[in-house]
């Protein structure tokens, strides 16, 4: 070994949140010497991979998303089951909006394309089924399915870390990445840290986060348009007495909405009396200056709550407000490609996962992997998830 590196691995995985930590572990689980690098704490709140609760589904507008939430439930159970505790509490799932909603009829073309089951409600049935809970204008409808719920993230990152080191993974955080470069010498990958930290390796994937863009940048001069959005979490207060009726152990769902903004929620499980009821849309920031408190647009949350949660929830402010960050490509598409270049197909970006890839961590994992370690992922179209697809669609 040579002894100008720390040491040597398999694979690199730079980024400790929910895609790098599901990564390690599906590298380290196939035997493969595997280091996760995270440039601050483990477990940090200042990313996309913290907070109190996410949400589960696979009514997608675009259809080959509906296969990879499927897989990524069934891959989530099989992780429990290793780890031997639940971080995803199954629950079902509604989207809802006016009759003619264009979201809404490519969720059920999606649906229908890939034989996903679900059920339409007209305004009579809505009413009946969410009686006293839940209400919808005269000229909307819902999709409902029952495939949906609510994932904890910090508890998810910390299993699949926990799984990966489990399987033989070095974990180090307060490892900030300053340089990724070919070892012209031997072949392979140097990954320099700005402690003066050298690691070489055959693979590295750069599953950075928000930090993304910046390193890809600083790297190898490539601008990848993926934005970094500060959005604010809102938690509003059930009314005394109606707690039950919105509790994740009943058979309340995680929803959506799509009217003149796009809504979504999950029923009251992290803090016992309130529900989840975010705004889908954040602000612009740099991650390095973000203002850890942008306003949303609380007319628009407050004006959807009291006409749709009969008078149940109180509209008039959230009772509690937590910031966190999507990393938004024009599309909405995830990135998941090889860097290419003098990368060739040796530095493997997984990014972009824009407010819904969460959900899909343990599926993203596996793919990563599987382009790191066989340069391929059968069975995904990758064309959805190219990076020269910002070159055709600038």
């Amino acid at each position: 070994m040579d002894s100008s590196f720390s040491n040597e691995f398999d694979v690199i995985v730079i980024g400790g949140g929910i895609m790098g930590s599901s990564t390690a572990y599906q590298t380290a689980k196939r035997g493969h010497k595997t280091l996760l690098l995270e440039q601050f704490d483990f477990l940090h709140h200042r990313g996309s991979s913290h907070g109190e609760s996410r949400t589960m589904r696979a009514t997608y507008k675009k259809d080959y998303y509906t296969k990879m939430a499927v897989e990524s439930s069934k891959l989530w159970r099989e992780a429990e089951s290793e780890a031997g505790y639940s971080v995803y509490t199954g629950t079902d799932h509604l989207n809802m909006g006016p009759v003619g909603s264009a979201s809404l009829k490519a969720v059920i073309a999606s649906c229908e394309k890939n034989s996903f089951p679900y059920q339409i409600l007209d305004h009579g049935q809505f009413t009946d089924r969410f009686s006293g809970r839940l209400g919808i204008p005269e000229d909307w409808i819902a999709v409902y399915t029952e495939l949906g719920g609510v994932i904890k993230p910090t508890k998810a990152v910390s299993m699949f870390q926990a799984l990966a080191f489990q399987k033989g993974a070095v974990l180090r955080d307060n490892m900030e990445v300053k340089d990724i470069r070919r070892d012209e010498a031997r072949g392979g990958i140097v990954v320099c840290t700005t402690k003066g930290d050298k690691f070489w390796c055959r693979k590295c994937v750069v599953a950075a986060g928000a930090w993304t863009r910046k390193l890809v940048r600083s790297i190898a001069g490539i601008e990848l348009p993926i934005q970094p959005e500060d959005i604010t979490v809102c938690y509003w207060k059930i009314k005394e007495g109606h707690e039950e009726k919105y509790a994740v152990g009943g058979d309340f769902p995680t929803f959506s909405s799509y009217g003149d903004v796009h809504i979504y929620g999950t029923p009251s499980l992290e803090f016992p009396g309130l529900i989840k009821i975010i705004l889908d849309h954040g602000c612009q920031c740099d991650p390095d200056k973000r203002q850890w408190r942008p306003e949303p647009d609380l007319d628009s949350l407050k004006e959807w709550i009291e006409g749709r949660f009969l008078g149940l929830v109180d509209g008039c402010a959230p009772v509690s407000m937590q910031s966190c960050m999507y990393s938004m490509t024009p599309d909405e598409d995830y990135v998941m490609d090889f860097l290419g270049g003098e990368f060739g197909e040796d530095v493997v970006i997984g990014g972009g996962f824009s407010g819904h890839g969460f959900k899909m961590a343990p599926a993203v994992g596996n793919i990563l992997a599987d382009l790191a370690l066989a340069g391929r992922a059968d069975g995904v179209e990758l064309k959805h998830f190219r990076i020269g697809r910002f070159e055709e669609n600038p």
